[in-house]
Parts: structure tokens; C-alpha cells; sequence
């Protein structure tokens, strides 16, 4: 009988372990990344084994510590954790890599696989999305923390590479990292000097230590195959509470790998048969089978969840204790883990709506603290536009160092950190975050809002400013084709309310999803106050258009609007009718809603034949899929001009006049 391995044997062997069944899985699909995997399985596994709290059979247990692999290219080193680990991902998984219909696809996608805790691959998306889970237990912790215990105490421990810190996301989330002091994040840098090209000297020679050091983050080197050294300063950072910390790993892509490692080729194509099978026998491990798991190892990993199984046991155990003692804080920790909104949320908001002429984006502030008193989830500010968003909750402080219990968050001037930041809060917790800015740049948060919509998360995105109307800041600020663009995201609800009830709507669909994020836009101009049917029912915002104005007249023009346009919409049906054009005005808020509604009750809205206009003061893009081939899209199919709102609606023809003159000649002319 062999003797049973010594400690440090073992850990070894299990490393080993782990590196090669990402490789062999890698292999197996003739696809995938196994430079990471090979390079950091020493990291991962002390991350894990030695640091992390985790339970297999658990995977969504709150008192967690979250992994976050930025660089998710190296999948395969998560899901061979996630496997040894006994945490939901089988052999038969692992062996379906990148294969259609397996719980193992090309790069992590929460809820997906299970103990993936969010979707990552384009690079730098992670280290904003673990920023903003540390944010979000800083915040937790300060509400529900009490000196008997603490339901929140969980870290964030993540893996970045290269790539990531190349990516301006990183830096401008790693910044307000340092800023707030989250000295719950842990990331380890794969500092490998490879990239898809060859090596980062090509296009990259920045001190990276030096710039987290200026971000006021704790910066520490380790040798990634020492595993004392690597052990001593993980625990250094595990240690300092009050900076985030980054272990620089001074790593080889492809490790062991004898003719691939440290080139590019070991970063994004197979290692092949003799290259894999030369890196075991280079690290002592056997070269056959394929997917070898030693009984040891399998000990080894079901010993250390046994061993995490004792603290996982006294968190619930203590859970209970203070929920029996901390009734108010109980209720409040089920409200935010619930994301509980009011059944009737929608109709509540619309029955206080703002009904004067003003601005959408003041009528979202006044929903705003109607909201917040409601919903104690919500929680989110902005990219350092507050004062022209309208979005701080006025009965809460801001978020700052040391002093996370407000409601308020200032992301500065950084709209993809903002993003990638409210996705990871979202994640980790029940928090539902909201984040600001100016329509037009959601061009610079467009990869974080497309992850929202993929990974079906409830984020309310509030860009205002909202069409050329913006005024006198001229094109570079008034947004023209992003309605379009951001109207083509699946699973992202977008929602141009037209006055204070609508925006009041807005708010209510959003917070009533549960699986996705919502995009209101709202105006800095001011908008009509609209009459509705007297049989008017809020509820029916919920089909994302409905009739304002009828006439059952035979062929009569319908004109759909959104935003602003919808009071300009009924000016200018005043006028079409005066010239004898039976006219009926529909408001669509959310056309992507609309659409999916049932045929029979579009045909209501838009009658089957009848003859369409839509109005919107941007790009005409995706029109024509609600008016027809030949219906009449009045729109701006070009860039606007530095002028006062008035000019720029007589300059561009959109005025009550202008725009029926337009309808006339249509139908005259057809």
C-alpha cells in the first residue's frame, strides 16, 4: 500500500489536478483558452482552499465569499474548480466544454452554470462587477451588522489578467475601489506578459504596482509556484480592511507546457495531444487518462468543505439568533433580499404622478422619493450629473468612506464603471441599483448595459437628455441614434415616458421586473400635459402603448409617439383634423413592449390597414416595423445643431405646424 501523501504533497498533486482537467477539457473540445488555466491553478487553489468560504450544496448561500474570473477566457479553470469542489458541475460537464447545450460554455455566464456568480469574458467587466460586490456588502453590512453578529462578512476574492488592466474600465473602477476604501476585494493579477499578439511589451509597459498604489489600493508580489510565499500574501491581504488589495503574480502562461509556455500560443488555442502530455510528465503528473481525478484529491477537497461546512452551520445558526433579536433589521434584510416591491406598485406611483408641464427628468425625481420610500431595495445615483439627472434620494446621505449606510452612490465621472459596478451589486445581493447619466453617453456604458440584458439582472439604468432638445450643448450631447441602438438589446426594456403619469409608469415597470434591467429616458425638455380617455386605466402602461386620442373613422391616420413628440403628436392631430384628416394619436413608450404583447390586442392599438405615422425626434431606424413599408417616419436621420430647444424644433420641423403639413401632403399624396 503507497503511504498517504504528506500535506504539501497533496496540495500539490491536487494543483496539478486542477490544472490539468482544465487542459484535458480544454483538449477534449479542440477549443478554448488554456494559458490562464495552466498559469494560475496554483492561485485559484489557494484562493479556494485556504481563503475562500464556500458549500457545495450551497451555492447561493448569502454568507459566501463571491470568485470573480475577470479574465473569462479561462473558464475552464473555474468550471474544474466548481467540479472538484462538488459545487454542481459534473465530469460529463466538463467534457461538453464549449458544446451546444452544456453547462459549460465558451466563457462563465451566471445562471447558467451554478456557482458562476457572474458573466465574464469581455475583459475588465469582472473587476468592475467584484467592485461593486464589495460596495454592495459594505452597504449590507453597515444595515444589518450588529456586535453579537455580522449576516454579512463575506469577501470578494477575483483573478484578472493583462487584459483587464489594459481595459479603461479597470482603471476607472479600480479608482473609486481605492476611493471608498473596499478592503473586502482581493484580486490576484496574472501578470503572464502574454497576449493574443505576443508579448505586452508591444503595446504595454506601465508600472501597474505603482498605479494601483495611486488608487490607494495594497499591492503585494508573489511568486504563483512558491506556494508558502503565495499563501503569506494572500494572507496579508485577507488582512488589510481598509485598502483593496492586488497580489501581482509574476505567472507563465501555459505552465509546464515545455514548447508553448510563456508564448502566445498557449493563450487561445488547444495545447495539443503531445504538447498537454509532455506539460504532465514536465509537472510529475500522470499523462493518462484524460480527466484524472486521484482519490486523494477528491479527499483532499471534500475534507476542506467539510471543514467550511462547521462555519456555514454557525451562520445560519446565528442568522437565526439575530433575526429573533434584530426584528425591525430582519424584516429589512427579507425586503432587500426579496427585492419586495408593492403588488400594486405601478398604479400606486401613477395615482401620485406629477401632472404639470415640466421636464421628465424632474417629474423622475419627484417619482424618484416616491419610489425610494417604497421599495428599500433601491438604491444608485450617478456619473457625476446628479445635479441635471434629478436622481439623489433626498432622505438618505451619500455613500462614502467608512460611512456606507446612505442610499446615495457618486460612481464619478465613469460610466462603464457605473455599470459594470450596479451589475455586480445586483449580483451579490438584493440591492437594486439605478446609475445616471446623459442618454448620449450611454455609449460609454453600452458593454456593462448589454451584460445587464444578458444576464436577465434587475438594474434600472436613468439617462435623460434625451433627443436634440438637449439645446444649445450641441451634437456631441444631443443623442440621435441610441433610442435605435439601445431598442435592439435583447431583454432590455427601454422607456421614453411622455409626462409625469408615464414616468411614473416607467419606474413602476422597472421595478417590477424581475428578470432584466430597464432603461428610462427621460427629457430635459418640458413636456405637454396630456388629457386621456376618461376610462383611462394605468395598468394598461404595462402593453407598453395605448391609445390617447381615438377616431374610429374609416382610414383614419393614426400618429404614434414617444417622449416629448407625443404632445407634439395631438398639436399637430388638432391640426389634421381641423383640415378634415380623421386622426387618432397612440403613445408608445416602450415599443419593444408593445411588441410582444398579443396580435389580437396590437391590432387595438394599431389597427390592421390603417395608415401610421411614428414621430420621434431621432434616428427613424426600426420605425418602419410598426408603420409599415410605407407608412411615414418623421424622425432625424442626421445630427443635430448647437441652438435653444425652440430654434432647433422650427429648424428640424418639429412643430404641431410643420409636422401636419408633412401628414397632409402624405395622404394627399398617396
Amino acid at each position: 500500500m503507497n503511504p498517504a501523501p504528506s500535506a504539501t504533497a497533496l496540495d500539490a498533486l491536487a494543483v496539478n489536478t486542477l490544472r490539468f482537467l482544465a487542459a484535458d477539457t480544454i483538449e477534449k473540445a479542440k477549443s478554448g483558452h488554456p494559458g490562464l488555466p495552466m498559469g494560475m491553478a496554483d492561485v485559484a487553489y489557494a484562493m479556494w482552499m485556504k481563503f475562500m468560504r464556500w458549500q457545495p450544496q450551497d451555492t447561493r448561500w448569502p454568507g459566501r465569499d463571491r470568485f470573480v474570473l475577470s479574465a473569462g477566457h479561462g473558464s475552464a479553470l473555474l468550471y474544474s474548480m466548481l467540479h472538484l469542489t462538488g459545487s454542481g458541475v459534473t465530469m460529463e460537464d466538463l467534457q461538453a466544454f464549449r458544446q451546444l447545450g452544456s453547462r459549460t460554455p465558451g466563457h462563465p455566464e451566471f445562471g447558467h452554470t451554478p456557482g458562476v456568480e457572474t458573466t465574464t469574458g469581455p475583459l475588465g467587466q469582472g473587476i468592475g462587477n467584484a467592485v461593486g460586490m464589495a460596495l454592495a456588502a459594505k452597504m449590507a453590512a453597515a444595515r444589518f451588522n450588529t456586535p453579537a453578529f455580522s449576516p454579512v462578512a463575506w469577501r470578494v476574492f477575483g483573478i484578472c489578467g493583462d487584459g483587464d488592466l489594459m481595459e479603461g474600465l479597470s482603471h476607472e473602477a479600480a479608482s473609486l475601489a481605492g476611493h471608498l476604501g473596499l478592503g473586502n476585494l482581493v484580486f490576484a493579477y496574472d501578470d503572464n506578459h502574454i497576449t493574443i499578439e505576443g508579448d505586452t511589451a508591444l503595446a504595454f509597459s506601465e508600472d501597474v504596482q505603482k498605479r494601483f498604489e495611486s488608487y490607494g489600493w495594497h499591492v503585494l508580489r508573489a511568486n504563483p509556484y512558491d506556494p508558502e510565499q503565495l499563501e503569506r500574501a494572500l494572507t496579508m491581504a485577507v488582512a488589510e480592511t481598509e485598502r483593496p488589495s492586488l497580489v501581482i503574480c509574476r505567472s507563465h502562461i501555459g505552465y509546464g507546457a515545455p514548447h508553448k509556455q510563456d508564448t502566445k500560443h498557449a493563450h487561445g488555442e488547444p495545447l495539443g495531444a503531445e504538447e498537454l502530455a509532455g506539460a504532465k510528465r514536465a509537472l510529475g503528473f500522470p499523462d493518462s487518462p484524460s480527466f484524472l481525478v486521484p482519490d486523494d484529491v477528491r479527499a483532499r477537497f471534500a475534507a476542506r468543505a467539510a471543514e467550511l461546512k462547521t462555519g456555514y452551520d454557525a451562520w445560519h445558526a446565528g442568522m437565526k439568533a439575530w433575526r429573533e433579536a434584530n426584528p425591525e433589521r430582519a424584516a429589512l434584510w427579507d425586503a432587500i433580499d426579496g427585492r419586495q416591491v408593492p403588488a400594486d406598485l405601478l398604479e400606486r406611483l401613477c395615482a401620485l404622478a406629477p401632472t404639470a408641464s415640466a421636464a421628465t427628468r424632474m417629474h423622475g425625481n419627484a417619482v424618484l422619493q416616491q419610489v425610494a420610500a417604497l421599495v428599500p431595495a433601491l438604491v444608485g445615483g450617478s456619473a457625476d450629473l446628479e445635479p441635471s439627472t434629478k436622481t439623489f434620494i433626498k432622505d438618505s446621505p451619500s455613500v462614502q468612506r467608512g460611512e456606507f449606510g446612505g442610499r446615495n452612490l457618486h460612481f464619478g465621472i465613469r460610466e462603464h464603471a457605473m455599470g459594470a459596478i450596479m451589475n455586480g451589486m445586483a449580483l451579490s445581493t438584493g440591492f437594486v441599483p439605478y446609475g445616471s447619466s446623459f442618454l448620449v453617453f450611454t455609449d460609454y456604458a453600452r458593454p456593462a448595459i448589454r451584460l445587464s440584458a444578458l444576464m436577465k439582472i434587475p438594474v434600472v439604468w436613468v439617462f435623460t437628455h434625451d433627443s436634440i432638445f438637449v439645446g444649445e450643448d450641441g451634437p456631441t450631447h444631443q443623442p440621435v441614434e441610441h433610442l435605435a441602438a439601445l431598442r435592439t438589446i435583447p431583454n432590455l426594456l427601454v422607456v421614453r415616458p411622455a409626462d409625469g403619469l408615464e414616468t411614473a409608469a416607467a419606474w413602476g415597470l422597472a421595478l417590477e421586473r424581475k428578470d432584466g434591467p430597464t432603461l428610462i429616458v427621460l427629457s430635459r425638455q418640458n413636456t405637454a400635459v396630456l388629457e386621456r380617455p376618461a376610462d383611462f386605466a394605468p395598468a394598461i402602461l404595462r402593453r407598453g402603448a395605448y391609445v390617447l386620442r381615438e377616431n374610429a373613422a374609416p382610414g383614419a391616420v393614426t400618429l404614434i409617439a414617444t417622449g416629448s413628440e407625443v404632445g407634439l403628436a395631438v398639436a399637430a392631430a388638432d391640426r389634421l383634423v381641423a383640415a378634415g384628416i380623421a386622426t387618432r394619436v397612440v403613445s408608445m413608450p416602450a415599443p419593444t413592449l408593445y411588441s410582444a404583447q398579443d396580435a389580437a390586442w396590437r391590432d387595438t392599438v394599431l389597427p390592421p390597414g390603417g395608415r401610421r405615422v411614428s414621430i420621434e425626434a431621432a434616428t427613424t431606424d426600426g420605425w418602419h416595423r410598426l408603420i409599415g413599408a410605407d407608412g411615414l417616419a418623421i424622425g432625424l436621420d442626421r445630427y443635430g445643431e448647437s441652438a435653444p430647444a425652440p430654434a432647433l424644433a422650427t429648424h428640424f420641423g418639429f412643430t404641431g405646424e410643420v409636422v401636419a403639413q408633412r401628414v397632409l401632403a402624405w395622404v394627399r399624396g398617396a
